[in-house]
């Protein structure tokens, strides 16, 4: 249960819980654990799927590489990159925020504050919820 009734198909993610609730239907919802922005990362507010990708590639962003310029300007789908099995791409309005829900290949980080800003879930938790959730739902980050 949740604490407040949301559209069906909305997600709710509660930060520093580290939970993300995929709204089924009134107060229902089905919870999954997730890492999280460690601090100076952590955001809220309301943005909506705009796309989601199978397998993604990664590229960092501009800022992740000036803070790490060892990055690769791509890491191809498999098993060394970072977003695992699926990506679920957060936009404002026809902007992409480049935050994302993603799989890993770092088990060991979900549940903990670790991430530049992206929600990391286990492959299998990303699989499922990239199957329930539509392009054009809501995202309420708390």
């Amino acid at each position: 249960m949740i604490e407040k009734k949301y559209p069906t198909g909305t997600i709710v993610v509660g930060s520093q819980e580290r939970t993300l609730d995929l709204v089924l239907s009134g107060k229902r919802a089905i919870r999954y654990r997730i890492g999280v922005g460690r601090d100076g990362f952590r955001w809220s507010g309301v943005v909506k799927v705009g796309r989601k990708t199978e397998w993604p590639d990664w590229r960092p962003p501009a800022e992740m590489k000036a803070r790490a310029p060892e990055l690769p300007e791509l890491v191809p789908p498999g098993p060394f990159n970072p977003l695992g099995a699926r990506g679920i791409y957060l936009y404002r309005g026809s902007a992409d925020t480049l935050y994302r829900i993603h799989g890993t290949n770092e088990q060991s980080t979900v549940g903990q504050f670790a991430s530049s800003g992206c929600f990391r879930m286990s492959n299998a938790d990303i699989i499922d919820l990239y199957e329930r959730v539509k392009v054009g739902a809501t995202v309420i980050v708390k």
